[in-house]
């Protein structure tokens, strides 16, 4: 199976997905997108509105500061990996519950192993929180660390 195939049944899982409430709720699945050979992975913590009626991440306000951002260094959409900690949109854009996190932790997990990414940059105090769950997002903000994940080291820029 190509790594592409591996994220597409991935995303099928999490169309499906009712591992919480919040699967029921949505209005679309928010399963992430990008190059599935991308060096670079960002991770925000959950769909907005504008994520959650089209699923595809980062498309509303953020979506367009993101894009600018990319832009500045040098880099398209369609060389990186989006995702979001949260694969369904919470009520009210509300912050994300330890169990919504867990029970969409398997997914992010496996996404992140299939692209294995260079450099993951953490959008957000959730996304930083799974990598380095005790750094407030204030102290570690725009510095880079290397951290573990599965077994193998990568770049991490909250």
């Amino acid at each position: 199976m190509t790594k592409q195939e591996a994220l597409s049944q991935i995303a099928e899982e999490i169309k499906n997905c009712r591992r919480c409430p919040l699967g029921e709720k949505a209005t679309r699945a928010v399963p992430g997108e990008g190059n599935s050979d991308a060096q670079v992975m960002f991770i925000g913590e959950a769909p907005g509105f504008w994520e959650d009626q089209r699923g595809i991440p980062f498309c509303g306000a953020a979506g367009k500061l993101l894009d600018k951002f990319l832009a500045k260094a040098g880099l398209k959409r369609e060389e990186v990996f989006i995702a979001n900690i949260l694969k369904h949109r919470p009520p009210q854009n509300r912050d994300p519950r330890i169990e919504e996190i867990e029970a969409c932790q398997v997914f992010l997990d496996r996404q992140v192993e299939i692209i294995n990414p260079q450099v993951v940059v953490s959008l957000g105090r959730f996304s930083l929180g799974k990598f380095l769950p005790d750094v407030s997002i204030s102290r570690a903000h725009g510095r880079p660390q290397l951290v573990n994940f599965g077994g193998k080291e990568l770049i991490l820029v909250p």
